[in-house]
């Protein structure tokens, strides 16, 4: 879903409660946690993360899913077996709504997705 908004606090305001928003918050707090240093922001009407002037995940809730854009996937070691449990494209990962975040390798794949950037790695198309 597309909103016409400027800050990651007016996207968030515009989120119905529902788990859709529940599960964007989750990855929201994983992508922070890991990246305290990325800078949160708007970009193609969706969350954006940047580390150093490049953007390494974007964020949204869709109608079914909620969607963690990354560029390539398979540039993360091991993001296959991280991923198994969720659906994917070559660069999103789908989050449905039946998939318990917590058990699964999505944070281990976000932690290992900023440390390739860091060192100087990265993820794009």
């Amino acid at each position: 879903m597309q909103y016409e908004v400027n800050t990651p606090r007016e996207y968030l305001d515009k989120l119905e409660n529902d788990w859709r928003k529940e599960k964007l918050l989750m990855v929201r707090k994983m992508l922070k946690k890991h990246g305290p240093d990325l800078i949160e922001g708007i970009e193609y009407k969706m969350l954006s993360f940047r580390y150093n002037d490049k953007t390494i995940f974007n964020l949204n809730a869709q109608r079914a899913y909620v969607s963690l854009y990354i560029g390539t996937i398979n540039k993360v070691d091991n993001a296959r077996e991280l991923l198994k449990n969720f659906d994917k494209g070559k660069g999103c990962i789908r989050i449905k709504k039946n998939v318990e975040i917590q058990e699964t390798g999505l944070e281990e794949f976000i932690k290992q997705t900023i440390d390739l950037w860091k060192k100087g790695g990265d993820t794009d198309c």
